[in-house]
């Protein structure tokens, strides 16, 4: 038990060197269980660092065998789109005889990454270029499952100055996500349509969507790029800021003019490789209660609103406006790999460490 448990914290500090987890506004807990109180954007060293129970020798830690066992299925999901497809689910589960799930919403990646390295999660809700990066640091010991949020970003700005993405250049654009999918992306659309990220615009990374916004009502011709909902909790509390540009769309644009079927995808469903064949049926059962909870919360807006808000989410008021943005899917098997591998592999040609250094092999993408 040492010897694993020495393993899986040298797995997670090598992560902590080599990625830097999105950043997401505060953290609320959902009805279900209590999710870490940190609020604030902290790289994964010191998410690692402030874990409890990191040393070796503390037998308190629970194994990776111990879902399996007969104990509840510990899940994990970030405080937007990507828990929200989950909020059916989780009030189904809140309201059973005999609860399957142990839920947890977190505010940054990096709060979920050292618990799922270290077997303290069994599943979670991802950054799609995390996964990779959590397969490549731990040797193909997190598998990805289904594709569970297309794009989510917007740039909005305060007036009525930004039609094209040409109309970005020489702007200021605020934004969180420095080393994720937001990251990437930007530079994607930038570069692809002709203009030097370091050179033609000025990025200022912010690290939570709420100082974007500060900065974008306080400095003069900026821009900034939001996540949904957090982009219609700004028009919601600013009249005057629009949303500009779809950055999925304008992604799909590119991907057309280039002959490229790949969409901007910005989260995942993961797991440890190991739970996943120790526990087939319960992996099985839970991806098809949280496809059915997809489609719960695409099609009836309304009750999802008011769930979401339930679960401190975002406010249901919020919700029911922007979930129609939100771009919540459900893709697993052969479409969830055509679609993640060709996104993972725009990153891999930007950047490889946006990927983990290499793109996945085969045996990253759940089959069933």
């Amino acid at each position: 038990m040492m010897k694993k448990k020495i393993t899986s914290l040298f797995l997670a500090l090598v992560l902590a060197a080599a990625m830097t987890g999105c950043s997401s506004p505060d953290n609320n807990s959902s009805p279900s269980s209590q999710a870490s109180s940190s609020a604030e954007n902290s790289s994964v060293s010191s998410a690692v660092s402030s874990t409890p129970g990191a040393p070796a020798e503390d037998s308190s830690q629970p194994s990776p065998e111990s879902a399996a066992s007969g104990e509840k299925i510990r899940v994990a999901a970030l405080k937007g789109p990507t828990a929200m497809g989950l909020v059916k689910l989780m009030d189904d589960n809140d309201h059973s005889e005999a609860p399957q799930y142990d839920f947890s919403i977190y505010a940054s990646p990096d709060e979920i990454t050292p618990k799922l390295v270290q077997g303290e999660l069994d599943l979670a809700a991802v950054p799609a270029n995390l996964a990779s990066v959590l397969y490549n640091k731990t040797e193909g010991k997190i598998q990805v499952l289904a594709v569970n949020t297309l794009g989510v970003l917007y740039i909005v700005e305060s007036g009525d100055s930004v039609n094209t993405v040409e109309d970005l250049r020489g702007r200021t654009i605020f934004a969180s996500g420095k080393g994720s999918t937001p990251e990437y992306a930007l530079n994607y659309m930038l570069s692809q349509n002709g203009i030097d990220p370091e050179k033609d615009v000025s990025i200022e990374w912010r690290s939570e969507h709420s100082e974007c916004v500060a900065a974008l009502a306080s400095t003069e011709n900026a821009v900034a790029m939001l996540p949904q909902p957090f982009a219609t909790t700004a028009l919601t509390k600013n009249e005057n800021i629009r949303i500009a540009l779809d950055m999925t769309k304008e992604w799909e644009n590119l991907a057309q003019d280039n002959g490229s079927p790949t969409t901007l995808i910005t989260g995942v469903a993961v797991a440890r490789t190991d739970f996943v064949q120790q526990n087939p049926e319960a992996v099985k059962k839970f991806l098809e209660e949280y496809s059915s909870s997809v489609t719960y919360v695409t099609e009836q807006n309304d009750a999802a609103a008011e769930l979401v808000g339930n679960y401190d989410i975002v406010t249901a008021e919020v919700a029911k406006k922007a979930l129609p943005q939100c771009n919540i899917t459900f893709l697993s098997g052969s479409d969830m790999k055509d679609k993640l591998s060709s996104y993972l592999s725009v990153l891999f040609e930007q950047n490889p460490q946006a990927v983990g250094g290499k793109l996945p092999a085969d045996d990253f993408y759940y089959a069933g």
